[in-house]
């Protein structure tokens, strides 16, 4: 018996190790696939100019992806893309390739088509990842401003989106990459254009991801409550003097859009417990969740 009882104490020390080694070795092979899942692919990010946009460039730069940097201004995009040019090997990357681009200006959306299609012919991963943000009771929003967040935030991306299918539909293969607010999937207080065209946006591309599968395309979403100005998850931190950092950090962000293009998820939330259980409250108890934002207004006004 005391055999037995002392070859189980060895053997659990044992499995835990090797079940640990598994697990970090798992890890770190999907790391390095992860690293190259967007080698010698086109990338375009609609906003490169934005704090996840420019470490996403810099993750596929490095990764040796060729880029097409789109943005609202040529000199920053220059800039940015010099800077992706002087720290990086020209020997394992391509140089990037600029598009101006104003969601907010539709009639240009067919010439932007265009010069994207002609950087290199084609183009393999479309990440979306501009946005445009108000905060403010409903009644104090004008029309031009509902207009001009939907063109932003759904009609610009939806326009796009459908320029460049044909392309990706000619070659069966493809995957386009929503990053989207948490907020098309929950609406708040104060935010009832900016909910409107999130929920709008994240509907067209969950109908579109059935609609293209077909011909090998993939379609991700990934919602995340905001998405800070702060480098880094440390940045946050000191910034906040707290434990837990407000948001998400854009190379947080940007690791999880390179895991997502890797494992080709459909959908995504960056969220901590709370809103993730609001979310579950929507669909399973509504009218609770209704009443505690009821109250959550109700006492913002009080004070």
């Amino acid at each position: 018996m005391a055999s037995v009882w002392t070859t189980t104490v060895l053997l659990v020390p044992c499995v835990i190790v090797l079940t640990a080694g598994l697990f970090y070795l798992y890890n770190f092979i999907k790391g390095l696939l992860s690293k190259t899942s967007v080698r010698n692919k086109v990338v375009v990010v609609t906003d490169a100019l934005s704090g996840l946009g420019k470490e996403c460039a810099g993750v596929f730069h490095r990764g040796g992806a060729r880029l097409i940097l789109c943005g609202k201004s040529w000199e920053k995009l220059e800039e940015l893309a010099d800077e992706l040019a002087n720290a990086s090997d020209p020997t394992v990357t391509f140089p990037s390739k600029l598009v101006l681009l104003e969601f907010g200006d539709l009639d240009s959306m067919p010439e932007v088509i265009c010069e994207i299609l002609e950087c290199y012919g084609c183009l393999d991963i479309l990440i979306f990842n501009s946005s445009m943000k108000v905060k403010a009771p409903a009644q104090s929003v004008s029309l031009e401003m509902d207009k001009l967040l939907m063109d932003n935030n759904y009609f610009g991306p939806a326009t796009l989106a459908k320029g460049l299918l044909p392309s990706m539909i000619s070659r069966r293969t493809g995957h386009l990459l929503l990053v989207n607010s948490i907020q098309g999937k929950l609406a708040v207080p104060f935010r009832t254009a900016y909910a409107a065209s999130k929920h709008a946006v994240q509907a067209f591309f969950d109908c579109l991801r059935a609609e293209v599968e077909e011909y090998g395309i993939s379609v991700s979403t990934i919602n995340h409550t905001f998405i800070s100005r702060s480098a880094n998850h440390t940045e946050m931190m000191k910034c906040n003097h707290s434990s837990k950092p407000l948001g998400v950090s854009p190379d947080e962000a940007a690791t999880e859009i390179v895991k997502t293009l890797s494992n080709k998820r459909n959908e995504v939330v960056i969220a901590p417990s709370l809103p993730k259980v609001a979310l579950y409250a929507r669909s399973l108890f509504p009218d609770v969740l209704f009443a505690v934002m009821a109250a959550g207004v109700k006492d913002a006004e009080s004070m």
